[in-house]
């Protein structure tokens, strides 16, 4: 009798034991899964050298890009967590990797969360534009292909950085700031040697956002200083700042998104179409002096029926400047209607069309974009 009440004592022990780490340790599968169809075309003058190409096929991430991760959090008691986040992007047309093929390319991240102290973060991860300002200045957010705010904003493009160490502050009254420093954007951190150029290029992201009730709103910076490693002089320790203010409002019946931001002495994420050399692709960014953009989008969003939204916008790209290897910039105008119906809680159907005229601010280039899939989160 003792023996059976002894090992009852025993098993009911190990599992409040079990049960405790259960509570205090948890690790999250999570995903999205996002393919259709679509037809794009491009067509005008890249460079001087007339272009026309079309596209027609299976649509990967017509909505949101397809992506797979672990999320996981270690209670370490009185509100402090430890934290981490492994994301990774895929095709769903082909199964290959994004990010220039990286495992974890949409973020690795590693950190503490503290509900008084806010969480702090290091790692890849996108900058605090993409956090804060492109889902309150337009109803496209970072996604939906040429309809996404990133089209328009360089620094909201889902703009990641390597070697990043960020901070970000609990919700103070709807209040929240965030700060980050990458000690090399693109790439593992490299050695400066002694009388060497610098091979980093460093960056700062910024930005304080606010929400409550119906009123959304974001301000944020970004500066990165290009390395000195490129062959053209004229690319090498340039500063490309950039900074963004949006704000939104929720009527019920319509949501109106509105942003503006300016952008000088480069780009932030790689310019599509336009014919600017390797450097945006090794790079992440386009360094070019005395180039300054000023960006605006108005955009509106409403729920249609019980399961549908319809979403709306325009956006433009106006230089008022060119740089040292810019010729004729024009503005670009882009002007895109999305709808997505929802078939359960993870999974919808979707379709967007886009137009852009001006493409990549090249004069007499435009794209044409229109696509339609179904998009499942798991």
């Amino acid at each position: 009798m003792k023996k059976t009440l002894l090992a009852a004592a025993l098993v009911a022990g190990f599992a409040g034991l079990a049960s405790t780490a259960q509570a205090e340790t948890s690790v999250t599968l999570y995903g999205i899964v996002d393919a259709g169809i679509s037809y794009q075309r491009v067509k005008g003058t890249v460079g001087g050298v007339d272009y026309k190409g079309t596209r027609t096929g299976v649509l990967s991430g017509g909505e949101s890009p397809s992506r797979w991760g672990l999320r996981g959090s270690e209670d370490l008691g009185e509100g402090l967590r430890a934290v981490f986040v492994l994301e990774s992007g895929f095709d769903a047309g082909t199964g290959q990797s994004l990010q220039n093929d990286r495992l974890f390319g949409r973020q690795a991240t590693v950190g503490l969360d503290s509900d008084n102290w806010g969480r702090l973060d290091f790692g890849r991860q996108t900058n605090i534009a993409t956090k804060y300002f492109a889902g309150v200045a337009s109803p496209f957010g970072t996604d939906w292909s040429q309809a996404r705010a990133g089209a328009t904003f360089g620094a909201a493009d889902s703009v990641r950085y390597d070697n990043m160490i960020m901070y970000q502050t609990p919700d103070f009254a709807g209040f929240q700031f965030g700060v980050g420093y990458s000690f090399n954007n693109n790439g593992s951190q490299q050695f400066k040697t002694s009388g060497g150029s610098e091979p980093n290029s460093r960056a700062w992201t910024t930005g304080l956002r606010y929400t409550n009730g119906p009123i959304a709103a974001a301000l944020t910076y970004d500066q990165l200083k290009s390395a000195e490693t490129f062959a053209d002089p004229d690319d090498n320790g340039v500063s490309i700042k950039s900074w963004n203010l949006g704000a939104s409002y929720d009527f019920n019946i319509v949501k109106l998104h509105l942003g503006f931001g300016q952008t000088r002495n480069g780009w932030l994420s790689p310019i599509q179409y336009a014919d600017l050399g390797a450097q945006t692709d090794s790079t992440g960014y386009y360094a070019d002096d005395g180039l300054k953009v000023n960006s605006y989008t108005v955009g509106l969003s409403a729920p249609v029926g019980a399961n549908g939204s319809l979403m709306a916008s325009w956006g433009m790209a106006d230089p008022r400047s060119t740089g040292v290897h810019d010729g004729d910039l024009s503005k670009q105008h882009i002007y895109s209607l999305g709808y997505s119906y929802a078939l359960s809680k993870r999974t919808n159907l979707y379709a967007v069309g886009s137009y852009a005229d001006h493409a990549a601010m090249q004069d007499d280039l435009k794209s044409t974009f229109v696509g339609a899939g179904i998009r499942h989160q798991f």
